[in-house]
């Protein structure tokens, strides 16, 4: 059930930064799309597999570039027009991974229940 509600809070978080950024250009069958490849992507890579082993800062770095990569790539292949998209990709990936700065504190503490010194 953690699983379930840390998915949920990462996937709103996605989805409204691309909705805001992305909205007036892209429909929102293809937002959700990558919202949900993404999701999946990064709570894996990100969440599940660095974050574990690693800081919170480095888990953020490697959201900041995997978001970059899917949204860009993702964006290139959905939407109609892609003037931008790279700078639109780029903004939502560092906005995507401030947002995942704060959500890896709660992974943490609350579903990994990892017990770091500081």
């Amino acid at each position: 059930m953690n699983h379930a509600k840390a998915l949920l809070i990462k996937g709103i978080m996605t989805f409204a930064v691309l909705l805001l950024l992305m909205g007036s250009f892209a429909g929102i069958g293809d937002i959700l799309v990558i919202t949900l490849v993404l999701g999946a992507i990064s709570y894996l890579a990100g969440d599940l597999f660095i974050l574990p082993k690693t800081s919170n800062l480095t888990a953020s770095l490697a959201d900041l570039a995997l978001s970059f990569f899917v949204i860009w790539g993702l964006g290139l292949m959905l939407f109609e027009q892609t003037d931008g998209i790279v700078f639109a990709a780029l903004f939502a990936s560092v906005l995507i991974a401030s947002g995942e700065w704060f959500f890896h504190s709660y992974m943490a503490d609350r579903v990994l229940r990892i017990n770091r010194k500081i």
